[in-house]
């Protein structure tokens, strides 16, 4: 866990750092100055624009990770090609939503007519973020993920935080606030490339030739393989936002993405990691360190799980103070079970550990695919027959059932072709120290002000938490770490 850690404290502060700005830009800012239908029309098209990235991306981003350890030069042909490649893929992305743009515009047609105005806007919103994803993935294998978490989690929602401020402003207009979506993507990527550009890792070279042999065709094949199953991924977390908007309204895409907005913060320490360990599990397939790949797999469960836990059984005890800040609280604190429904499936991604990583970068990963087309076929299913009895609950419900069965099917995967396990006795102590604590939530003192309330409930749950920790012996390598890190907070 040494390279783990010394990035993973970085990543973690900016991944909370972005997250404090990404709640009051969720929680307040948006709700106070756009209407439900406006922040509705907001996110469905930025949901559609990231929707499309991993399409046009063609997988390269995981074929930098993955094949970066096996050059000992040509890094910048390595980048030339990879962008080449992924600017094909966008080509085609934009030829086939053109293509298919009536029919896209019947989608929302009923529903969510609004969003139909600003369909220009999803392109150039895929452009940006994609080239964003390649240069993000490329510093990635130098093991530079710092900075680009930085741009990524806290830069780009500041910039998104003042744009709808200038609007709330009344100096713009709700048509100049969408089309500026656009350009705060591209000041995200003009961000990253001014990074690349000081590390002098930034440079372009077209001679492909001097690649080792058939790494190139390599490379291809690993990347098609694999985007399939990232667009399918990303298709399983955008889709219920894009079918709530065509199947019910934008209001009620409002109210959905503000709940699954506070069910993401759950699973911060999971990103965070991620983004660090995927060019370690590489490098450790590539010198066939197995045993270190599954440790890792258990000591990332157990520290994810120990900690994403308490996030969960805290922003689920405080549910109702938490909505009681939101502007409109009584349009939006329906989609209070959403929250639960979502936390529990992000808690489902984080005990079952970095399991689609490790596979994406075994010689298993064509299994990944598979998995991950079915899971993202059944999504669109569940969505179609749930939502129109259920509404944005039956999206929550058909997210955790996705995600429930996409984490098994993976974790049996890894069990039978590689021996692999997340779970050890540490994970039962967690999830018992988890059960009590949920308890300790529930102790309410009603005439509380919010504030108060907010405040008291929050040290009930984390004194209970450390405190039955202590009595069963659970997070004992956490406290640890945490500890350790306090300490040395740069090693």
């Amino acid at each position: 866990m040494g390279k783990v850690a010394k990035q993973s404290i970085q990543t973690t502060v900016f991944s909370y750092l972005g997250a404090i700005i990404g709640y009051f830009n969720v929680l307040w800012l948006y709700p106070y100055a756009l209407d439900a239908a406006q922040l509705g029309a907001f996110r469905t098209i930025q949901d559609l624009g990231l929707l499309f990235v991993p399409f046009a991306q063609l997988g390269v981003g995981h074929g930098i990770t993955r094949y970066f350890p096996k050059l000992k030069s040509q890094q910048s042909g390595f980048l030339t090609f990879g962008i080449m490649v992924s600017t094909v893929g966008f080509l085609l992305v934009s030829c086939i939503f053109l293509g298919f743009k009536e029919q896209i515009i019947d989608l929302f047609a009923v529903n969510s007519p609004e969003v139909i105005d600003f369909l220009g806007v999803v392109l150039l919103i895929t452009l940006f973020s994609l080239l964003n994803s390649i240069l993000d993935a490329y510093s990635r294998s130098y093991l530079k993920v710092a900075v680009p978490t930085l741009i990524r989690e806290v830069a780009l929602r500041l910039f998104t935080a003042i744009l709808v401020a200038t609007y709330l402003l009344q100096w713009i207009t709700f048509d100049q606030l969408m089309f500026g979506l656009s350009g705060v993507y591209g000041l995200a990527l003009l961000s990253i490339i001014v990074y690349l550009s000081w590390l002098d890792v930034l440079k372009f070279d077209f001679r492909w030739n001097n690649f080792p042999q058939k790494f190139r065709s390599s490379f291809i094949k690993f990347s098609l393989i694999t985007f399939l199953a990232t667009a399918a991924s990303t298709l399983i977390m955008k889709i219920d936002s894009i079918m709530v908007s065509s199947m019910i309204s934008l209001e009620a895409n409002a109210i959905y993405t503000i709940a699954f907005s506070m069910a993401m913060v759950i699973e911060l320490p999971r990103r965070a990691i991620s983004q660090v360990v995927m060019p370690v599990v590489a490098d450790h397939f590539a010198k066939g360190n197995l045993g270190e790949i599954d440790k890792l797999y258990k000591q990332i469960s157990n520290r994810q799980f120990y900690i994403c836990l308490l996030l969960f059984i805290g922003i689920w005890s405080n549910i109702d103070s938490l909505y009681y800040f939101i502007p409109n609280r009584e349009i939006y604190e329906s989609g209070k079970w959403v929250v639960f429904l979502i936390g529990t499936g992000k808690l489902l991604d984080v005990v079952f550990s970095v399991n689609g990583e490790i596979l994406v970068f075994s010689k298993h990963y064509k299994y990944n695919l598979t998995a991950t087309i079915g899971m993202s076929v059944m999504i669109i299913l569940l969505n179609y027959l749930m939502i129109p009895y259920y509404g944005i609950e039956g999206a929550a419900m058909a997210s955790l059932a996705v995600m429930l069965l996409f984490n098994l099917l993976k974790f049996f995967l890894l069990k039978l072709k590689l021996g692999f396990n997340p779970f050890t006795s540490e994970t039962i102590k967690i999830l018992i120290v988890g059960c009590l604590t949920f308890g300790v939530g529930y102790i309410k003192v009603e005439s509380l002000n919010p504030f108060f309330q907010l405040g008291i409930t929050s040290s009930l749950v984390l004194g209970a938490y450390v405190l039955f920790s202590k009595l069963l012996g659970a997070g004992k390598e956490e406290w640890l770490w945490l500890k350790n890190q306090v300490k040395k907070p740069g090693s």
